[in-house]
Formats: structure tokens, C-alpha cells, sequence
């Protein structure tokens, strides 16, 4: 079964099968009605404003639809702090995560071998499929940061490399959230949470136990041997393509690979695999064949494996088009704006402020 297929009739009718009403009654649950639309925002193909607007067709009134929004706000929020911090994203941003006892990651965690059944089965299905349901995420952040006492960012580098859906931003902003790294609190949750969300009826690991005893929680003897993240992303080799020095030249990259983008124009089209950027954020193989898979959408693109200088030494830079990310912010030539589902822009220390800001400007009103 392909769980992300990458043809845009499969992503539209995708967008077009989400239901904001079971979403939010049942989006913690393990068969939830989640949206799985995150590779594609992720990588660009489609926008949060694009949900949003399909959102506002289903004549729904505000309040059945506004956690399925509230998710969409979760995205743009995580994307203008890294707008706004850059690099710092890589560093805890409001105060140091504590305590910690390593820079690496729970061996356990890596070879699905934590003993706790269902965190097992979700690490082995993210290899399998690229997928981990968000409140997953939540419970292996927790078990790496908060009981193995591991610091966030090595960990969230291994899960960013597995995940279709990898985001820079969502994924360390979302790691130092439950490690007390950007959020005043850190997140925990034992055994019977898992349980109940999971369907699980396990007993006896090393999470069942009651919330106040996570304070004082010594490490458990399955989570002490830790591993540092040497994982490695292998560009494939690829000729330089033969580029027309003084058209209109498109840049896409992994985080831009909009079908949609200027559709229909005679214009040059190159998808840019940076090796310096893989190498500072690698990902998995499987991730890699997806954003390739997905360039195919994109009529005529060509690949160019190499760095932005190379590139810009074959087409003059006023000729250059690329959308507006921090991944890209060396790139010279014309820079466009991308779709975001509010003008809210800027840092905000909370989500909450800046959802209070941007529910103003988005609120529907149905009849």
C-alpha cells in the first residue's frame, strides 16, 4: 500500500476527503481521522492557505472546523519563528532544556527496542513508511528528552530523517516544546495515556506509573546505552543538465516543489539538491525518492545537484525566481512571497498569541 502517493489526483482528491469534524474529535487517537497531508505542505506542493480555502467550501460553521484550523495556524507559527530565528531553531530558544545527561540518542529508540509495544511498532512503521502520527511524536520526544534525559536536537535530527514529512521547523520547535526548551512546562505521558490513545493494554514498563513520580524518575536501565545520530543523506549522481543562461529560471527546491507555481509559463525549471544543506540536515533515502517523485509533477524540471554558486554561475541571477525560506536565504535573484493562511507575520514567544491574532483576521462567520 502506498501510504503518500505522489500524483497530484491522489493529493487533490486527498485534500478533498478531510473531515474537520471527526478530525477534532478524534485527531490523538491512532486511527484518527488525521489529514495526512503534511508531506505534501511540507515539501511545498500544497499550502496551508490551499486546505484553508477548501476548508471554507464545506459550509461548516467556525467552530466545527477550528481545530483542523488551529492545526493549519500550528504550521505557519512554527515557520515565522524559524523566519525570525533562523539557525537559532537549532538551540533551546527560551531556556535550557535540564536536566540532561547526553548529546546523543536512546539506543532503545533507534532499534524500536524500548519495550513499550506500541512506541516499538510506531518507530518500525516510521521506517517502513516515512509516517509517525503526531501524538506519537509526542511520546517518543518525551521518552528521549524527559526520561532518558537526552537533549533534544539529536534526536529530533534522527526523526527528521526518517519523516516524509520532515519540517526543520515543526519538528525541533515541536522536540523543544515537550523538552521545557520553548514551552513553560515539559510534556509527559505515562503508560496508561499511551494506552488509551493507542488502544494498548500493556502493564508493567517503564512508563507505568503515576505523573508526579516523572520528576525524580531515574533514567530506566532501557534507555541508557545512547548512540550519537550519524546518519547521511547520498545525493544521486546526475549530469549537469544543459541550461538556457538567459531565461526565466524557476529555482525549487525540498522545500518548494509547487506544481502550481507560475503553471503554463514558458519558463525554466530547476529543482536544486544543494549537497551542503543535505549535509547540515540530512534525510533518508526513501525521503529523498519522494521530493524527486514529487518533482515529476513540475513539467520539464530539471535536476541540478551541485550548490547555488554553480548554479548561478550558468543562469545570471536576474533571472532567477525562488519562493521566500530560510533554507534558501543565500540564493540571489527575485524572491516571491509564499501562501500563508493569514498576513500575521513576525515572532511570537506563544502559539496562542499568535493564533489570537491570526482567528482574527481568518474567522468565517456561516450562516
Amino acid at each position: 500500500m502506498n501510504h503518500f502517493p505522489t500524483d497530484l489526483e491522489s493529493i487533490e482528491k486527498r485534500i478533498q476527503s478531510i473531515d474537520p469534524v471527526n478530525y477534532a474529535a478524534s485527531r490523538n487517537h491512532k486511527d484518527g481521522a488525521v489529514t495526512r497531508l503534511s508531506p505534501y505542505i511540507s515539501r511545498g506542493v500544497i499550502s496551508t492557505k490551499q486546505v484553508f480555502e477548501y476548508i471554507k467550501t464545506l459550509d461548516l460553521k467556525w467552530y466545527q472546523a477550528e481545530k483542523l484550523i488551529q492545526e493549519l495556524a500550528w504550521r505557519d507559527y512554527w515557520q515565522q519563528v524559524w523566519r525570525a530565528k533562523g539557525e537559532g531553531i537549532k538551540q533551546d530558544l527560551k531556556q535550557e532544556q535540564s536536566p540532561i545527561s547526553n548529546h546523543q540518542v536512546p539506543e532503545a529508540i533507534v532499534n524500536a527496542e524500548t519495550g513499550i509495544e506500541e512506541v516499538d511498532q510506531a518507530i518500525k512503521q516510521l521506517y517502513e513508511t516515512g509516517y509517525m502520527h503526531n501524538h506519537m511524536r509526542m511520546y517518543v520526544a518525551s521518552i528521549c528528552c524527559n526520561v532518558a534525559n537526552s537533549h533534544w536536537l539529536q534526536p529530533a535530527k534522527w526523526l527528521y530523517f526518517h519523516l516524509l514529512d520532515g519540517d526543520l521547523a515543526s519538528n525541533h520547535l515541536s522536540w523543544q516544546w515537550v523538552a521545557g526548551a520553548f514551552s513553560s512546562k515539559k510534556y509527559y505521558a505515562n503508560q496508561w495515556n499511551i494506552n488509551k490513545y493507542f488502544r494498548g493494554t500493556q502493564q508493567n514498563t517503564f512508563l507505568d506509573v503515576e505523573y508526579e513520580v516523572f520528576e525524580n524518575l531515574e533514567v530506566p536501565s532501557q534507555l541508557l546505552e545512547t548512540i550519537p545520530f550519524e546518519l547521511e543523506t547520498i545525493l544521486p549522481s546526475r549530469e549537469v543538465p544543459i541550461l538556457e543562461k538567459h531565461k526565466t529560471t524557476l529555482i525549487y527546491n525540498y522545500y518548494n516543489i509547487d506544481p502550481y507555481w507560475h503553471q503554463g509559463q514558458d519558463v525554466q525549471r530547476v529543482f536544486l539538491m544543494e549537497p551542503s544543506f543535505f549535509k547540515e540536515n540530512p534525510v533518508s533515502q526513501k525521503c529523498l525518492d519522494f521530493a524527486l517523485d514529487l518533482s515529476k509533477n513540475i513539467e520539464g524540471t530539471k535536476i541540478f545537484v551541485g550548490e547555488f554558486s554553480e548554479l548561478a554561475e550558468q543562469i545570471n541571477s536576474k533571472n532567477l525566481i525562488f519562493k521566500e525560506h530560510p533554507t534558501n536565504s543565500h540564493y540571489q535573484g527575485q524572491e516571491e512571497s509564499r501562501e500563508w493562511m493569514s498576513s500575521v507575520e513576525g515572532y511570537y514567544p506563544s502559539f496562542f498569541a499568535f493564533w489570537k491574532k491570526c482567528k482574527k483576521e481568518i474567522d468565517f462567520k456561516s450562516e
